[in-house]
């Protein structure tokens, strides 16, 4: 026992020296570059454009007070507005307490103006507006070939394209000036939420087979020969400032059968309920905005491939599933849950119940997730109606103040030393902006964008340049986890350099991973 006593003091002082070196070597072994983020979490808001709210952002190209250098939005002739159109129907919402009324907002000049300006209209970020345009073929004709200056002539709301806010009053302003804002990141796609969403799980438009012969004929569109823009009805007022443009047929289809405008789940919860007699879990096949469940290989069917754990967290997803929608709160919308429109998640399938999760009501399930350090490797994270800050249905304070809250929780969640967390925007909502996307493929970038990068590895108080949009997300999940790339997401790439002559960014520029 003395030996052994002897024996293990002789050599404490060695053993003392090798764990001294395995923890060094431990130190040096540390994952380098990309692979130090192991937890990466996406937040999707809804329908603004980066001038909208991030105008005058220290360090951000932005159009700031400098109407001068704008081009004057034109009228459908191309001829130069002599005042912005009034806002059809009222800048508020219906049923506000304090509308601003239709004649209230007529006769403003041909610029950019705030609906906060305390010597304008001057109302607080809680004001719920009037919904605009924000559809597939209306966005090409508002950016007019990179020009930006058909917002007004081709929207429903008349001047209303050309609100903002000063954005240094919201909680996401601060956040971003403490981390890393994209001031060149767009949209995936051209148009609205249903394709931008669909942008974000595939980087592709889906498809409707034999759309001309099924219950979907009506909703194809009427486009023009270019295949950018709408027929012009005959009927349809001259001038932006006589009144709403009208169409052949605004349709959810493009002539060859893909969807581009919102169409409904297969699949409950869906603003299409099951037919009679139907499996009550799926929607009703007959009705033209149902589309048929898809099968294009997406970014989780990527990460699942490689045995990455992920999620899609849909706020209020379900309560809705048991007790319906309810409106103003939580407003849930069918159309913003990409996965819901796959046949490799339809209900009863294991992927489903394993990818699919219930965010709970104001995020309170996702929350959970964040504080008990359980959320998988990839989290996307969809706000349910009343928060998620889109024109119509949702004021900006409210989504701000909960984002803002999400980022407060990820900051003191035990995953947070090796978090990557990108608060976005799906798509710009009609909302004008003065940088014009690259030049990429058919389907886009649309309109810029707000985009924030959140990290321990964000660049503080940073600014970030390079050109990216919602398919650099797509980007850096392939690169960070060793993917198959999509196809959508190398064919943007390849049109994102040839237009710029630069690769499309994969939001690394934001941060610092020596």
């Amino acid at each position: 026992m003395a030996h052994l006593t002897r024996t293990l003091l002789r050599f404490t002082p060695i053993t003392a020296l090798l764990a001294g070196m395995l923890g060094s070597c431990s130190s040096q072994a540390r994952p380098a570059g990309m692979k130090q983020i192991e937890t990466v979490v996406v937040i999707f808001a809804e329908n603004r454009s980066f001038d909208n709210l991030y105008n005058g952002f220290p360090g951000a190209d932005t159009s700031g007070g400098r109407v001068a250098l704008l081009r004057p939005q034109r009228d459908r002739d191309g001829s130069v507005l002599r005042e912005l159109p009034p806002v059809w129907g009222g800048l508020t919402a219906r049923g506000a307490a304090d509308p601003i009324t239709q004649a209230m907002s007529a006769h403003l000049p041909n610029q950019p103006f705030h609906i906060d300006d305390p010597h304008g209209f001057n109302r607080p970020l809680s004001t719920l507006t009037q919904d605009l345009w924000h559809r597939f073929y209306q966005n090409q004709m508002q950016i007019n070939g990179g020009r930006n200056d058909r917002f007004v002539a081709w929207a429903d709301s008349g001047a209303l394209p050309m609100s903002e806010w000063d954005g240094s009053h919201m909680e996401m302003w601060r956040i971003a000036r403490r981390y890393t804002l994209a001031d060149h990141f767009f949209m995936g796609a051209f148009g609205g939420s249903f394709l931008n969403h669909q942008w974000l799980a595939c980087a592709c438009a889906p498809f409707y087979p034999q759309a001309d012969t099924s219950a979907a004929q009506p909703v194809i569109s009427a486009v023009a020969p270019s295949g950018t823009a709408l027929l012009v009805a005959a009927d349809s007022p001259h001038s932006a400032l006589e009144g709403i443009p009208k169409f052949v047929r605004d349709g959810n289809l493009t002539p060859d059968f893909y969807a581009v405008n919102t169409m409904q789940p297969p699949y409950q919860p869906s603003a299409n309920p099951a037919a009679p007699g139907q499996d009550p879990r799926y929607a009703d096949p007959a009705r033209a905005t149902t589309l048929p469940a898809q099968t294009a290989p997406t970014i989780g069917d990527r990460l699942s491939e490689r045995g990455i754990t992920w999620a899609w967290y849909a706020g209020a997803w379900g309560d809705v599933l048991e007790h319906g929608n309810h409106y103003p709160a939580p407003d849930f919308q069918y159309h913003h849950q990409p996965y819901n429109y796959y046949a490799a998640y339809a209900p009863g399938t294991p992927a489903r119940n394993e990818h699919l999760r219930d965010g709970g009501l104001a995020g309170a399930g996702f929350i959970a997730a964040i504080d008990h350090g359980q959320l998988p490797q990839v989290s996307f994270y969809k706000p349910q109606g009343n928060l998620n800050e889109h024109s119509g249905y949702a004021d900006i304070q409210s989504g701000d103040h909960h984002i803002a809250d999400l980022v407060a929780h990820l900051e003191k969640s035990p995953q947070w030393p090796h978090m990557l967390v990108i608060v976005t925007y799906d798509e710009n909502g009609g909302l004008w902006d003065h940088v014009a996307p690259p030049r990429g493929d058919r389907w886009g970038p649309g309109s810029r964008i707000p985009a924030i990068i959140i990290s321990p590895y964000a660049r503080r108080g940073h600014v970030d340049h390079t050109v990216q949009d919602t398919t650099s997300i797509l980007l850096f999940l392939t690169k960070r986890f060793g993917l198959r790339p999509l196809d959508g997401v190398m064919t943007r790439a390849r049109a994102i350099r040839a237009a710029t002559g630069h690769p499309l960014g994969n939001l690394t520029g934001a941060l610092n991973l020596r």
